[in-house]
């Protein structure tokens, strides 16, 4: 398992002809007029001195310090870097079994390769960091393990801290690196409320996972809890070139917003938006849903006063892929819930999907409306498609709150920005 060290940051920091390991500079994202923003990344260096993370606000971001760069993010600019280092990644395994993790994590097998590049696994990954360091300027951490699992444990647990930035675990080590580990949602797979639960069942470590009655931890997690049993002996079975499908497809679309949102008619115009994405999405697919799901969450300070930090809710529909449909269901789902909290995030998905063909005719509809809004969604898709999304637009796209015409240029929700400004 390898990991592009702080990726954003190091590559801005290569941009400026800069250490990645010793420049003192964050990539934060800046919502105009509202003074608020979030830390994307933060260099190893800039963590250190001021104890930023990439969960940082724009509020704890000393940016009066003259130390500091501050750098706006360049999506396209990272996604052009992370698909040259997976690049290089392919001339020491075969594509096949190389499996992006996310935009700075791929997982290799090299089961069968690393003998024509060194003598141990660990010098070939050595190599991999050599070659990448010179060509690109990002340092790499590497995980090695007998499994996907190991690998991913090795590099988390250890291989961050170490000053060769490698690690490699085999079963043998697992009583040794793994059970110990106490802080269990450091562990990949185990979240904050899964460990509190654990905890409160007096399983306070790897060790005490490993030697609990398998069945009691099934009786307790459900499937997770004999996930959990098997990940703290090392056990992984998967295959890298066993590519995971999801058995059901759905299609969604989810935003935090710019500030925070407490007027009714300013979430539902984002609502809308959100809602018309997807819809768009659906028709470009040829599907129709028969379930839609709506997300919100509240406000930071919301979350303090309230005892929910948000709520979700579903509801099965009549097949379809109409804006105007999709978007009444998904706003009926928001006034039944909303209780007049501030938000921050809105997300809907669509899923239990049929072909499109399967929707059904209102036999009522004797001026054939629903066929001719139905033309008219698709007329607006073929402009937006050839011309961009903002050739077309509904006025209240146009009014406070809405945020369709700004995100039409986010790349991964961010700014694409120019590779090379």
């Amino acid at each position: 398992m390898i990991d592009s060290k702080s990726f954003y940051a190091s590559v801005e920091s290569v941009a400026r002809d800069l250490n990645p390991l010793r420049s003192i500079l964050v990539v934060m994202s800046t919502a105009k007029n509202t003074g608020s923003g979030l830390v994307l990344a933060a260099s190893p260096m800039a963590k250190k001195l001021f104890g930023i993370s990439n969960v940082s606000r724009a509020r704890d971001v000393p940016i009066h310090d003259k130390r500091l760069i501050i750098a706006p993010p360049r999506m396209n600019l990272y996604i052009q870097e992370n698909m040259k280092i997976n690049s290089i990644f392919q001339r020491f395994t075969a594509e096949e079994d190389i499996q992006p993790y996310s935009i700075d994590e791929s997982l290799l097998d090299i089961t069968d390769s690393w003998q024509l590049f060194g003598e141990t696994p660990y010098e070939v990954a050595r190599k991999i960091q050599l070659t990448v360091k010179e060509e690109t300027g990002i340092y790499l951490t590497v995980g090695i393990g007998d499994n996907p699992l190991l690998a991913k444990l090795a590099l988390d647990l250890e291989a961050k801290r170490n000053h060769s930035l490698i690690a490699e675990w085999h079963y043998e080590d697992v009583p040794d690196k793994l059970w110990p580990v106490t802080q269990l949602d450091d562990v990949w797979s185990i979240g904050h409320r899964t460990a509190e639960k654990l905890n409160k069942k007096h399983i306070n470590s790897m060790y005490d996972i490993a030697h609990t009655n398998p069945y009691k931890l099934k009786q307790l997690m459900g499937v997770m809890g004999s996930q959990l049993f098997a990940f703290s002996w090392g056990i992984d079975r998967s295959l890298v070139r066993q590519k995971y499908k999801a058995k059901e497809k759905s299609y969604g679309n989810s935003q935090v917003l710019p500030r925070d949102y407490f007027i009714q008619s300013e979430i539902e115009v984002v609502i809308r938006e959100i809602a018309e994405q997807v819809a768009a999405r659906l028709r470009s697919h040829h599907k129709a849903a028969t379930v839609i799901s709506l997300g919100i969450g509240f406000s930071f300070a919301e979350k303090e006063n309230s005892t929910r930090t948000g709520f979700g809710r579903s509801m099965k529909i009549d097949a379809t892929n109409a804006n105007e449909k999709i978007t009444k269901y998904a706003i009926r789902l928001f006034r039944e819930k909303w209780q007049h909290e501030t938000i921050r995030h809105v997300g809907i998905s669509c899923g239990n999907l049929v072909d499109d063909s399967a929707e059904q005719l209102d036999m009522f509809d004797t001026q054939f409306v629903n066929l001719k809004k139905q033309k008219l969604d698709n007329t607006v898709d073929g402009i937006r498609k050839k011309y961009g999304f903002t050739s077309v637009v509904k006025l209240s796209s146009m009014s406070d709150g809405a945020t369709a015409i700004e995100r039409a240029g986010l790349v991964g929700g961010h700014a694409g920005g120019n590779a090379y400004d």
